[in-house]
């Protein structure tokens, strides 16, 4: 399965996590938003049309960062990373889910296993050291 994964960083240098929706698998873990890419759809698309679809926002460009294979215990998922900077809009959570501006070491939890090492890139990126989560 390929999935777009939005990094959205404000000008603060923070990133937004969002709670996964009751009706999913790992409800309540806090992820970077994004979704499955549909037939035919980009990396850049697909981000482009579930975070409107999720959050109500339109993005600016999304600048590919880091590609992931992740085996999750209900699917083998290759997440595509992309940071993105600028947006439109009022975030509205359309699924039910909580959003949350975070800095590391990030204060929500729990934190999906795919968005770990996310943490980890910030954590090198940033020169943080000490736990991430």
């Amino acid at each position: 399965m390929e999935v777009a994964v939005g990094v959205l960083v404000d000008a603060d240098g923070r990133f937004l996590l969002t709670s996964r929706p009751d009706d999913k698998v790992y409800a309540g873990y806090w992820e970077f938003p994004g979704g499955k890419l549909e037939a035919g759809e980009s990396v850049e698309q697909a981000l482009r049309r579930e975070l409107h679809e999720e959050l109500g926002i339109t993005i600016g460009p999304a600048q590919p960062w880091k590609t992931e294979l992740f085996d999750y215990p209900h699917a083998l998922v290759r997440l595509h990373f992309c940071k993105v900077f600028e947006w439109a809009g009022e975030f509205e959570m359309r699924e039910g889910q909580r959003m949350a501006w975070q800095t590391l070491p990030v204060q929500v939890a729990p934190v999906l296993p795919g968005t770990v090492p996310v943490l980890g890139w910030f954590a090198a990126e940033r020169g943080f050291a000490g736990a991430t989560h």
